[in-house]
């Protein structure tokens, strides 16, 4: 399980977005040690998605796919309400 999380934080922190950048890997530092394997796997496929699209629909700009829309995605989303 530590190489899924130190895999995950990489591709967290290295988006491509510096929002995503920020957004992403802040959630993931502060996130990620806690987070079930079955939490960690929905982050993993999220993290798969394109940046602009991940930013959309964290900031509700546009829906959340139902492939997407996953507790992970409403952590991440509660993470970004507390900022």
């Amino acid at each position: 399980m530590e190489t899924l999380r130190k895999r995950l934080f990489y591709k967290a922190t290295h988006r491509g977005m510096k929002e995503t950048d920020r957004l992403l890997g802040g959630f993931a530092m502060q996130e990620l040690a806690n987070l079930s394997e079955e939490l960690l796997h929905e982050f993993d496929i999220l993290m798969d998605a394109p940046d602009a699209d991940l930013l959309n629909w964290i900031l509700g700009r546009e829906d959340i796919p139902k492939d997407y829309d996953t507790e992970i995605m409403g952590l991440i989303i509660k993470f970004k309400e507390s900022l």
